[in-house]
């Protein structure tokens, strides 16, 4: 291996690091304030939040500054190009993601777990109800492309054989929603393989295009029918 690559790889693992050292410490703040974050208005609290996630945004395109003014450039150029071809792939992932879960929750029933939904998705649901505009930003403008700079790009900067990264992408990605969240019974984790299914499709985009814009854009509209789908049970439910 090349410098290059030990390069890239640094750059890789930085952005990874970031993201998790820096989503870690999102409290800190109040904390060294000496102020309990579970005692804060959500008037304060969101937009605190906000303003952390974009900030911590900026770090990471600031650190992959080159190759994502890179994929601007090369968006503007191609992008009918990428999108004709490529956007058909997210059918395949809303399908694959329906059958998993329609399969999970035959299992779920055979087992006697009933509609048993993962942790992960419970949480999303109860913050969307309390704050739907900041589940909103967040979910649709902020975390698409920062999960594609980090679990994308960063993860393909260090892994460069295709098939390893598709790999490795999917089921980091798949697993961080899962197990972060937390799960009640060891058949939850049977939810990694639908929400694997999106990073294995995104990390193979990516390998034919090079350009984490068009998994992040593709991804900007999956999280987008998504949030709208849970606005509008919120509003007629």
């Amino acid at each position: 291996m090349n410098q290059s690559y030990f390069k890239k790889a640094g750059i890789g693992l930085l952005v990874i690091g970031c993201y998790f050292f820096f989503s870690y410490m999102e409290g800190l703040p109040f904390l060294l304030l000496g102020i309990d974050v579970n005692t804060l208005s959500n008037a304060i609290k969101i937009p605190y939040l906000l303003i952390y996630q974009v900030l911590l945004l900026l770090l990471i395109i600031a650190i992959l500054k080159k190759s994502f003014f890179k994929d601007v450039e090369d968006l503007k150029k191609n992008h009918k190009t990428y999108f004709k071809k490529y956007f058909k792939y997210w059918f395949l992932l809303l399908g694959l993601m329906m059958l998993s879960n329609y399969l999970i929750l035959a299992i779920m029933t055979f087992a006697g777990n009933g509609t048993m939904m993962p942790e992960n998705e419970e949480i999303i649901r109860s913050n969307f109800q309390v704050a739907p505009i900041y589940m909103y930003l967040s979910s649709v403008v902020i975390a698409p492309l920062m999960e594609e700079l980090v679990f994308r790009r960063g993860i393909r900067n260090i892994v460069p054989n295709n098939v390893l990264f598709i790999l490795i992408s999917g089921l980091v990605f798949g697993c961080l929603h899962v197990l972060l969240g937390g799960f009640q019974t060891p058949l939850e984790l049977l939810y990694i393989i639908p929400y694997s299914i999106p990073g294995f499709i995104f990390a193979y985009i990516l390998t034919k295009t090079d350009n984490v814009l068009v998994t992040a854009t593709i991804h900007t509209f999956h999280n987008g029918i998504l949030m709208s789908l849970q606005f509008l049970m919120l509003l007629f439910m």
